[in-house]
């Protein structure tokens, strides 16, 4: 690979971790929205199980007319309303592992298209200012592959929450934390911490 073409990629690798840097900030912004929303849902689900356990015609409120199915109607739709309010926000996730994979890929094609003049030498060569090129990949091929995951994961979770499933929903705290990946996240920040220098530089 000429010298030209290995500042290139360099310089595209700058830009692809900057790129990384802002939607990793974009993503954890979303995920703390999600939370309160999630919660939501689960208290949700367990006023309509409460719902379902009262005999309210035993009660001084069996003088309203079909209160329970005006009740259980209301807290229905504000399940659904969450639910959509969430889809939007799995939807920003998307967006997100879409701007990952789309910088990521731009990179490798750039690689892949120099590869055969590209020498292990200089592929491998670090400085102390700059990781590898080989490690600068390794690193935006997993983080590309950590928000693929997560998001499919995420997508999967809340396309089975239906309104009327109350078991699902009561559980949806639970399952939806044990889908976050400290590991992952961890991985990503030490990466952008290793090129920190490297993409101040010219």
């Amino acid at each position: 690979m000429s010298q030209p073409a290995v500042l290139q990629l360099r310089q595209e690798l700058r830009k692809c971790f900057q790129s990384l840097k802002e939607n990793q900030t974009v993503w954890k912004g979303v995920l703390e929205e999600c939370t309160p929303l999630v919660s939501s849902l689960r208290n949700l689900a367990e006023q309509l199980r409460a719902l379902k356990s009262v005999e309210i015609a035993n009660t001084p409120l069996c003088t309203f007319p079909n209160l329970p199915e005006r009740l259980q109607h209301k807290l229905l739709n504000a399940v659904d309303t969450v639910l959509g309010e969430l889809s939007e926000k799995v939807d920003a996730l998307g967006s997100v592992r879409d701007s990952v994979s789309k910088q990521v890929s731009a990179v490798f094609q750039m690689y892949e298209q120099n590869s055969d003049s590209l020498p292990i030498s200089t592929c491998v060569a670090r400085s102390a200012l700059s990781p590898s090129i080989a490690d600068m990949l390794e690193w935006l091929q997993d983080a590309e592959r950590f928000y693929r995951i997560q998001y499919i994961q995420r997508r999967n979770l809340l396309q089975q929450l239906k309104p009327d499933d109350l078991a699902l929903i009561e559980t949806v705290t639970k399952t939806w934390t044990s889908l976050y990946s400290h590991k992952g996240e961890e991985q990503i920040s030490g990466a952008l911490l290793q090129v920190s220098f490297f993409m101040e530089s010219d």
